[in-house]
């Protein structure tokens, strides 16, 4: 059985991405591992020789109870959902969010992460700095990203964002696994700018390779390629967007501008990133 890592603060956000981690779950026939992370605030112990193991004590028991508490509401929502058959497991742990997660990634041998974003700040925090290189990277597994407006419902059409690479074709056909299982159908993009280098017999070749598989392959010449992107979620349908890894720079400027306020409010669907690198 397949294992996601579900951080959450237990806020509206991680409560919203929960539904999809669900969802994802019995797609994917896999357990759920709530994670929960809280930080010790720093003390000098010389000032505190007495009391120093009261305060760590008194903050884990605090979130212990918050994690307690907690647990039964996100059980409740699983039960609506007719979905209490998903194993759900659960970490408690102190230090920071992005070492935790990397290392319960590691230790539960997980195969995905699933987590909830505020909006366009976080996306703009999530998406730049340490967390990129500690989560998108570090994070050897892809990660879904559900922002707070994006409600759950049935995947129809995944997007798959490439440049034809070969080790592009590793990712779509695990895009393809997951389709499957949810009868959706994969939208292949490819944006030709006018410095593009990818040959029309590589795109050609693609086509053949997976003519029997319920992939559709667009190729949109466009030097905007954010815009050509954000069209090609709004009318083609696409329900979850995949990206890749090899295109961070990119990726990273396109939710760190206005186009951010675009995909996470205007289109608000959950983004799948994905590693080849």
């Amino acid at each position: 059985m397949k294992k996601i890592i579900f951080p959450t603060d237990f806020s509206e956000a991680a409560t919203n991405a929960f539904v999809h981690a669900l969802e994802f779950a019995k797609v994917v026939n896999a357990e759920l591992v709530l994670l929960h992370t809280f930080e010790i605030p720093v003390y000098d112990s010389q000032f505190f020789p007495e009391n120093y193991a009261a305060i760590y004590s008194s903050i884990e028991l605090a979130n212990f109870e918050m994690f307690k508490d907690e647990i039964p509401k996100l059980k409740t929502i699983a039960m609506e959902r007719n979905l209490e058959e998903i194993v759900i497991k659960h970490r408690l742990m102190d230090g920071d969010l992005l070492y935790n997660l990397k290392n319960a990634v590691e230790e539960e041998k997980a195969d995905f992460v699933i987590m909830g974003t505020n909006g366009i700040s976080d996306w703009t925090t999530f998406f730049t700095g340490s967390n990129t290189s500690s989560v998108i990277s570090g994070v050897d597994v892809p990660v879904l990203c559900v922002p707070i407006d994006a409600k759950f419902k049935k995947i129809k059409v995944i997007g798959f964002t490439t440049r034809y690479r070969e080790k592009d074709k590793k990712e779509l056909r695990k895009v393809l696994k997951i389709a499957k299982k949810t009868n959706a159908k994969v939208r292949s993009l490819y944006v030709k700018t006018s410095e593009s280098d990818v040959a029309p017999e590589t795109i050609k070749e693609w086509e053949v390779e997976f003519a029997n598989e319920n992939v559709e392959f667009l190729v949109l010449p466009s030097d905007d390629v954010k815009e050509t992107i954000l069209d090609f979620v709004l009318y083609k349908d696409v329900d979850v967007l995949t990206t890749i890894t090899h295109k961070r720079s990119f990726f990273e400027s396109l939710f760190t501008s206005s186009f951010s306020k675009k995909i996470t409010k205007e289109v608000s669907i959950p983004v799948l990133i994905m590693h080849n690198d």
